[in-house]
């Protein structure tokens, strides 16, 4: 009777959530937070060596170089060029993720297959920037701006974040096969995966964006 009036008076009683929220979602959220945290870690860290060299790689000079336009100077627009793909990408798992409360599967099957392909071509933009560098001298050991850590920080990081993104692609194909096979229709509230799946990849695209800040803009 006690537990009863409990609920009866807003109280929790193990039924609903407090937090409005799936179970999936939440955890997801959490699992964000935790890795939001490795990220604020490894971009602290860059800013305190960063700024306490007597000097660093200009990014305008570090980033320069655009495929298939030889010694053309071009100042971040490649850099640019990923940016706009990776928040392109985005916005298709938005569209995706309105489909699926929709339980449109074809509409969640066409807009999870552009952001998988905006992924890749991302991944694609990030490994020519890496060969460029590394053709250049650049290295996790070494590079030839100079004795400092611009190398190191810049594979380390990057290549963080390029696994992030590795990461969510494979979320997404899975989402895409399981909306292909319809094995999220046949599910109560099954479309509701491809909002966590959306969730992961929004992250790291407003991860990107802190990135890009940190060496390119700084």
């Amino acid at each position: 009777m006690a537990s009863e009036n409990a609920v009866a008076q807003g109280d929790w009683g193990g039924g609903k959530s407090p937090f409005n929220v799936s179970y999936g979602k939440l955890m997801m959220w959490y699992f964000l937070l935790s890795d939001a945290f490795t990220f604020s870690a490894l971009l602290i860290s860059y800013g305190a060596i960063r700024f306490s060299s007597p000097y660093w790689a200009d990014p305008n000079v570090a980033f320069s170089k655009m495929p298939f336009m030889g010694d053309a100077n071009v100042p971040l627009g490649f850099v640019s060029i990923m940016t706009f793909i990776l928040i392109l990408s985005s916005v298709f798992v938005v569209l995706a993720v309105i489909e699926g409360h929709r339980e449109n599967k074809a509409g969640v099957m066409k807009w999870m297959l552009g952001g998988i392909i905006g992924g890749i071509a991302f991944l694609g933009c990030q490994a020519w920037e890496w060969t460029h560098l590394i053709s250049h001298g650049n290295n996790i050991w070494e590079n030839h701006y100079g004795p400092q850590a611009f190398g190191m920080l810049f594979f380390l990081i990057t290549g963080f974040h390029g696994f992030h993104v590795f990461s969510g692609i494979c979320l997404n194909i899975w989402a895409f096969v399981n909306s292909a096979n319809g094995e999220f229709g046949r599910r109560k509230n099954g479309y509701e995966m491809i909002e966590k799946v959306g969730l992961y990849w929004h992250f790291v695209d407003l991860v990107w964006v802190f990135v890009f800040l940190a060496f390119y803009l700084l």
